[in-house]
């Protein structure tokens, strides 16, 4: 099926007479052009093949060393005021950054293949999803949307002759990371990328249109897409409840959408519908909060990802995945630091240079990936392609923090689940360049990704509440409340369950809490502790414990923390202030 929107066919025309391609080629999404694709990258060292027997339809690929993560300090959101993209995004004028980096695509294809990738974001057929067409010279990006979307002539059928689409134009050019921009225009639907390779940077489909393009929608639309995981949990009687949760980096995202549950809890199963990424919309009666996962792949990092950490990521990465800056066995087998396999005598490095265990350098980058399709998840949900979405019975909020947060509390009501959300916060670690233990604020981990003001995001939040009938339980959970030596408390990975366990307890009203003020905690009693030999109800009423002393340190940093925003709704200053009056009452 060829294109049929005269919208999508005159765009693309203006973007062949400005990049000036010698070839353009429409993509099709069929397997004859995956073959075909796959063989060209490798016969121009673009992707090289990895052991067809142990890894079967993988490939691998370097970027360049100059262009290995997002770069927020060249991310920017374009928007005709300068206050609708708010203190907290990068901003430029929209004219002004059109013919700054119009300059920059003048002719940057010359002697390259511009490829017309059309592609939906969400299941094929659904009201929720929405198409997207990106302009690449990049094989790699091509190959890289067909695993993250659903690429080819499917997304022509759902657009038909409609002008809805979001536009995309990337390209490599010279992969200069002082020309290197990533700038979205939310007014227009327009995405420009170029002088980047890695895909978090030119994967347009994922960040850039999925958060904050699709942000800016949601919000005029009435809608929601979040920074989210989503999973299911089926009891032993069949019946299935879904999640979502917004995490920073390094606190667990995909180890928990790909949970698998403790050996005491027979009979029950965790199911995966997203990783990263939740679109929800109130369903047509307004009763229930429905999501989807507007992706079809996964674009994990790699190091710390082991059969230990996450058996089902390591099982959906063995067919059909393109590996990106990891390191290479003389056998042409990926590795990377903490697989669980040890490191062999010798390795090429993710730079191509040798490497062995003496060596001083990481083999893998830190940010190495691994981008593998969703459907080959072994605990993928039969419902993560269901167009009309799951039903929402509860939202995680979660962060890396040593002594703040308990194990896990619930807001009051809405509002305040907004504030909780509003104030995420994790703390850096050994990871991490820099000083340890410093409090960074996320909201909703959405901070880089929101694609307007953050204020109005806030309220839009709030806004929510009068639309949906059946509204989901806000929680914060913290899997990472140290002891006094600087040691994990709560065992973490599988033995999370038990935490959301007591959750949808709490949404079924199978339990009562304990009102603190923070909100609701469990009775210590209520955490199921079956199969945990050395742990205590005494040690989970330690890791629920709320000091008051940390908590006016957690109030002032809030404090500054809301300074950041300028449109920042008044109910959250008013749940600040409500939180500070109940601290001030145990004194």
């Amino acid at each position: 099926m060829s294109c049929q929107s005269k919208a999508v066919k005159q765009w693309v025309d203006e973007m062949i007479e400005l990049c000036q391609p010698d070839k353009v080629v429409w993509l099709d999404g069929s397997e004859e052009e995956k073959k075909r694709l796959e063989e060209e990258a490798l016969s121009t060292g673009e992707m090289q093949l990895l052991d067809q027997e142990k890894w079967p339809g993988c490939l691998y690929h370097r970027t360049a060393v100059n262009d290995v993560a997002r770069v927020e300090g060249r991310t920017f959101i374009c928007t005709r005021k300068e206050e609708d993209a708010g203190p907290t995004n990068h901003w430029a004028d929209p004219k002004e950054m059109y013919e700054k980096l119009g300059a920059m695509y003048d002719g940057v294809m010359k002697g390259r293949t511009m490829y017309v990738i059309p592609y939906i974001m969400g299941p094929a057929g659904s009201p929720f999803s929405k198409v997207g067409v990106e302009l690449t010279d990049s094989i790699y990006v091509v190959l890289n949307m067909r695993i993250m979307t659903r690429m080819g002539d499917v997304a022509w059928k759902q657009l038909g002759d409609s002008d809805e689409f979001v536009k995309g134009l990337h390209s490599k050019a010279a992969v200069d990371q002082d020309k290197r921009y990533i700038v979205h225009f939310p007014e227009d639907n327009t995405i420009w990328s170029i002088n980047s390779g890695y895909g978090g940077n030119v994967l347009l489909g994922k960040k850039c249109f999925a958060l904050r393009i699709a942000s800016f929608q949601a919000k005029n639309e009435g809608w929601m897409a979040e920074h989210m995981l989503i999973l299911g949990i089926e009891n032993p009687e069949g019946k299935t409840q879904y999640l979502t949760g917004a995490f920073p980096s390094a606190c667990g995202k995909t180890n928990l959408a790909m949970l698998i549950p403790p050996a005491y809890a027979e009979g029950y199963k965790v199911y995966t519908v997203g990783d990263d990424i939740a679109w929800m919309r109130p369903d047509k009666n307004g009763e229930n909060l429905l999501a989807i996962n507007p992706e079809s792949g996964f674009f994990g990092v790699a190091p710390g990802t082991s059969m230990k950490s996450n058996p089902n990521a390591m099982l959906t990465t063995k067919t059909n995945t393109i590996f990106t800056n990891v390191a290479l066995t003389d056998d042409m087998q990926p590795w990377w630091e903490d697989m669980g396999i040890p490191a062999p005598a010798h390795l090429t490095d993710w730079i191509g240079d040798d490497w062995t265990p003496d060596s001083d350098k990481k083999a893998a980058h830190p940010n190495s990936r691994f981008t593998a399709p969703a459907g080959q998840c072994p605990c993928i949900s039969d419902q993560w392609e269901d167009p009309n979405g799951v039903p929402i019975s509860a939202i995680l909020f979660g962060g890396r923090r040593a002594k703040t947060a308990p194990l896990v509390y619930q807001s009051f009501d809405w509002k305040h689940g907004v504030f909780v959300g509003s104030t995420m916060a994790s703390e850096t670690t050994a990871a991490a360049a820099g000083a340890v233990g410093v409090v960074r604020r996320d909201p909703m981990a959405m901070l880089p990704f929101c694609g307007y003001n953050m204020g109005d995001y806030f309220q839009h939040w709030l806004d929510m509440e009068d639309k949906i009938k059946n509204l989901p339980k806000i929680f914060n959970v913290n899997w990472f409340r140290l002891d006094d030596n600087g040691k994990f408390i709560w065992p973490g990975f599988g033995d999370n369950f038990r935490v959301l366990q007591w959750i949808l307890k709490r949404c079924n009203g199978e339990v009562d809490a304990v009102e603190s003020p923070i909100g609701y905690l469990p009775h210590p009693e209520d955490i199921c502790l079956d199969g945990l030999d050395d742990f205590t109800t005494e040690d989970v009423a330690d890791l629920l414990s709320v000091d008051i002393d940390v908590w006016e340190e957690e109030i002032a940093d809030i404090e500054e923390h809301y300074k950041k925003f300028d449109r920042l709704p008044q109910e959250l200053t008013d749940q600040l202030a409500a939180m500070k009056e109940r601290f001030a009452k145990l004194k």
